[in-house]
């Protein structure tokens, strides 16, 4: 078949642990299994108000993030740059570049995150920082 469809009302959510002790856990639901995605890799994320994930830089990827709804707020670079967009905004992450998603609103945020090639060769993690 030529294409293939991934309705997040039909999708399995699974709870993501906090990357900061004390916040609620984020929430991923995988596109990469649904769509059958086979030169890039997918999830819907759902960020609570004030949560964040890890900060990484991904050796591999190029990484798209697709804001659905809500705020994202994103450190970007060493040092890192804050950057903050809103729905039907994208930004683009070149392999090697440190990166941090979070949320620092208190309204949900809902994003559609993809990286390509498919491939994980791992990522390095960093320190959590304040701006």
């Amino acid at each position: 078949m030529g294409y293939h469809v991934a309705d997040a009302s039909k999708l399995d959510w699974e709870e993501r642990p906090p990357a900061v002790e004390g916040q609620q856990p984020r929430k991923a639901a995988d596109v990469t299994t649904a769509a059958e995605l086979k030169r890039s890799r997918g999830r819907v994320w759902r960020y609570p108000g004030g949560t964040r994930g890890r900060r990484h830089a991904d050796k591999a990827q190029e990484e798209v993030f697709v804001v659905i709804s809500g705020t994202l707020t994103m450190l970007l670079g060493d040092p890192p740059e804050r950057i903050d967009v809103g729905p039907e905004s994208v930004v683009a992450v070149e392999p090697g570049t440190p990166l941090q998603v979070r949320n620092e609103s208190e309204e949900e945020l809902v994003l559609y995150i993809y990286g390509a090639p498919p491939e994980q060769e791992g990522a390095d993690f960093f320190d959590d920082v304040e701006l």
